[in-house]
């Protein structure tokens, strides 16, 4: 089964919540509105700010913020944060050198087809995109 995983998921909803900030919001903000633990809000986070998806400010103010506008941060580019490159198998994503099947299968570099296409839709889409069907959203922050 083709599925996003959990994390990103949770990433999507944390970033959400985020967008209707008007100011910086702490871990223990955005866990409370998400219904997340802080250890899943924190690690969620340091990856959306490793990938410039998410900034950090420290101190009394301190908290997370979008680095970009929603309409400018892709689903492709959260995924990717948390879960690295998007790649319907391991060999299409050039994780898998060793594949006893490599030489002789018949459906080598089929798959990159399928792999360009499901990116092209995710980048396509963007955290806007995701929110706007999003009834009775409440500020944070």
């Amino acid at each position: 089964m083709l599925k996003i995983t959990r994390m990103s998921d949770y990433a999507v909803v944390v970033l959400v919540e985020l967008m209707q900030a008007d100011s910086f919001v702490s871990v223990s903000n955005l866990a409370q509105h998400t219904r997340l633990t802080e250890p899943t809000t924190s690690k969620v986070l340091k990856a959306l700010v490793q990938a410039g998806i998410v900034i950090s400010t420290r101190g009394t103010n301190g908290g997370y913020s979008l680095a970009a506008t929603p309409q400018d941060i892709s689903i492709e580019q959260i995924i990717k944060a948390i879960d690295g490159p998007i790649a319907i198998t391991d060999c299409a994503n050039g994780n898998e050198p060793d594949c006893i099947l490599s030489d002789a299968c018949s459906i080598r570099g089929r798959w990159d087809g399928v792999n360009t296409a499901i990116r092209e839709v995710l980048s396509d889409v963007t955290l806007a995109d995701m929110a706007t069907n999003h009834s009775s959203l409440k500020r944070v922050g």
